[in-house]
């Protein structure tokens, strides 16, 4: 994986986290399982995919709109 990708996961993942935690309420073990074990981080960790380009409200929409209903709608911009 880039370097530069891996970096954006280390900036992004930490506030995708608090925002699970705060908005489901959940624990902070129960919001890493969450989202490491979601589509949307599978895609977010493929270099070519450019997910990590989003912002983190709009990935956190993207995440929770595939727990919600299973699927996933991509912005414009990805």
């Amino acid at each position: 994986m880039a370097n530069e990708n891996r970096a954006m996961l280390e900036f992004i993942v930490p506030r995708l986290i608090k925002t699970i935690m705060e908005d489901r309420k959940a624990s902070e073990k129960d919001a890493f399982t969450l989202l490491y074990s979601s589509k949307l981080y599978e895609q977010l960790d493929r270099e070519e995919t450019k997910l990590w380009h989003l912002s983190v409200p709009t990935l956190y929409s993207m995440w929770k709109e595939e727990q919600d209903t299973g699927k996933i709608t991509y912005p414009e911009e990805a």
